[in-house]
């Protein structure tokens, strides 16, 4: 019984310029914070916030299908993995942003001071 060794090579260049590409827009965009998705507010929070967001929700599930070796799996498992995961990141997301709206409208509205 022979085995025929296969390189990933390839495959792991192609993952690290993904990587790199997506990490770099994501750093340019947090130097130059351009005026148009910083001043936009979609949904309680500006556009280059939700950027950020879903670029690094994008980085997490790359990782995990490459690394994982998801992508020769069947679609179920992959969704049995990943489903979870997106849910409860939407969940964690949503009961940051709610809590943090309420807390800064606690203070902006009340004369508690702001002491941290």
């Amino acid at each position: 019984m022979s085995h025929e060794h296969v390189s990933n090579t390839a495959k792991i260049w192609k993952v690290f310029g993904i990587l790199s590409a997506v990490t770099i827009i994501e750093v340019i965009l947090g130097i130059y914070k351009p005026e148009s998705l910083h001043f936009n507010n979609i949904l309680g929070m500006n556009l280059l916030n939700w950027i950020f967001y879903i670029l690094t929700v994008f980085k997490a599930y790359y990782i995990v299908w490459s690394f994982m070796h998801l992508e020769g799996e069947k679609s179920s498992l992959r969704w049995s993995i990943v489903s979870p995961v997106v849910f409860l990141v939407l969940y964690l997301l949503f009961i940051l942003l709610t809590e943090g709206d309420y807390i800064y409208g606690v203070f902006k509205d009340s004369i508690i001071k702001w002491n941290f």
